[in-house]
């Protein structure tokens, strides 16, 4: 009985009689496996990538530090004897040398509580709200900022910052937060913090808030004209957003990138139209007149589109799109074939 091997040998000269097809065959097939295989590499490293992503977004011991977070500041504002609601000019950089001085007064209150006197004499605690931001004196000589985000008036998340200062003269550091890893706190805290702790307290509300804001801006698109859409992209912190709209006669595609992470509105805006579905004798009558490639139908520019979403939010400026877009499509149809 023949093995399989040379029956499979057999079966092989019969498919290819001339040595040199067989060969010129492999060599084709070889090449679209090498491709594939550096495609699959390329496609397993992104997923890769994005399951890291994910995992530390979800990480558990980020949840336990918000958490905690959240209940250490819970409990520091029950047992507040005063809340101060600021304004303005009120908010600067003697009240923040206020806090700093509490904080550490509070410290050594509690590292003398053996003193009869020192305990007749409780520290009153104070609080301090300043637009989006709480802020107060928490345990072990730490000044404690919340961001609370919102949207559209709704209230979103809340993100958390823990200051240590180890004494009055020293600079100040973050000891923790729950900042988003994408957003860069790290590089705030190297640039503002030892010279205007103030500034830095108010770039990182800027920082959430903006964030918070683009995100929900995204999500609301998608919520209200996701068969609209054909394809969405967007970068983490939601600087740089691209989506395809294929629900008319041109393809539109979307390009907004944000000047920086504390922009609510886009600065580099292009919305480009494609012609996609055309009737025989009009696409005939198109690709005659473009400029030398037939077949062609290079994109168009909306400006009208862009000149919105760089002075309205995404989805007022995505109504404002849809609502006129008919009527530039047709002009622009119009211009082509008559040019």
């Amino acid at each position: 009985m023949e093995s399989d091997i040379e029956e499979s040998m057999r079966k092989k000269q019969r498919k290819y009689p001339f040595p040199g097809d067989s060969t010129r065959k492999n060599f084709v097939q070889d090449d679209d496996d090498i491709q594939l295989e550096t495609t699959r590499a390329r496609f397993a490293s992104l997923l890769k990538r994005h399951g890291e992503l994910t995992e530390r977004l979800s990480r558990d011991s980020d949840k336990m530090i918000y958490e905690r977070l959240v209940k250490e500041f819970e409990a520091a504002r029950a047992s507040q004897t005063e809340e101060v609601s600021l304004d303005g000019e009120q908010w600067n950089d003697g009240l923040l040398a206020t806090i700093r001085e509490r904080v550490h007064m509070e410290a050594e209150r509690k590292a003398m509580s053996g003193d009869a006197n020192i305990l007749e004499c409780p520290q009153e605690k104070i609080t301090y709200k300043i637009g989006n931001k709480v802020i107060c004196c928490l345990e072990g000589a730490r000044i404690g900022i919340q961001y609370e985000t919102s949207f559209a008036g709704e209230p979103c998340e809340l993100y958390h910052c823990v200051l240590e200062s180890k004494s009055f003269l020293e600079k100040m550091t973050v000891l923790e937060h729950t900042v988003p890893f994408f957003l860069p706190i790290r590089e705030a805290e190297n640039d503002l913090l030892s010279s205007n702790a103030m500034t830095f307290i108010d770039h990182v509300g800027d920082l959430l808030q903006a964030y918070v804001d683009r995100r929900e801006q995204v999500r609301l698109i998608k919520e209200l004209y996701g068969n609209q859409i054909a394809e969405l992209y967007h970068s983490l912190p939601y600087h740089m957003i691209e989506f395809v709209l294929d629900d008319f006669d041109w393809k539109v595609t979307v390009s907004l990138r944000y000047a920086d992470l504390v922009s609510v509105l886009p600065t580099r805006i292009r919305v480009l139209a494609w012609p996609m579905h055309q009737s025989k004798k009009n696409t005939t009558t198109l690709n005659r007149k473009e400029d030398g490639l037939p077949g062609t139908n290079p994109p168009a520019r909306l400006t009208y589109a862009e000149d919105a979403l760089r002075t309205m939010s995404l989805p007022e400026a995505y109504a404002e799109i849809v609502l006129n877009l008919p009527h530039a499509l047709q002009q622009m149809f119009n211009q082509r074939t008559n040019s």
